[in-house]
């Protein structure tokens, strides 16, 4: 059970892109270079944050900026932006349903309602957490 990288990496980036505002004109190299990924990799969640409707992009030389508040942006929106279906892929269950056991057979049955809890309890937990106490607990640790 693994939340991929690029969760993390996005975070990275909104919370450098709130941080340079009017002090930089913040370029998917300038953030491949803050977070040590390749501009390749930045561009594509730079483009999945844009199309969820996060963050907006200048056109030609770039600048992007968040176009909604940190304290309006859920985790859980961050996360779903890069990995639609990531939840409900989480936890996952083998396939052997058609093998001969009955415990085989039914297994997806008794593991559908308590890996369902689990996934919305990630759900909701994930909705509490703003970007902006992401930003407030960066605040903490630099100062």
């Amino acid at each position: 059970m693994q939340i991929s990288m690029k969760c993390s990496i996005a975070i990275h980036c909104l919370i450098f892109i709130y941080e340079a505002k009017g002090i930089a004109k913040v370029t998917s190299n300038l953030l491949a270079e803050s977070t040590g990924c390749n501009p390749v990799i930045i561009r594509n969640i730079i483009s999945s944050l844009k199309k969820a409707g996060l963050i907006s992009v200048a056109r030609g030389t770039g600048g992007a900026e968040l176009c909604i508040k940190p304290s309006e942006i859920t985790l859980y929106q961050i996360y779903n932006a890069l990995e639609p279906d990531g939840l409900s892929s989480l936890i996952g269950i083998h396939p052997c349903k058609d093998r001969k056991c009955p415990v085989a057979q039914n297994i997806q049955k008794v593991l559908q309602s308590p890996y369902q809890k689990i996934e919305d309890s990630i759900k909701e937990t994930m909705k509490n957490i703003t970007l902006q106490s992401m930003i407030d607990d960066f605040h903490m640790i630099v100062n």
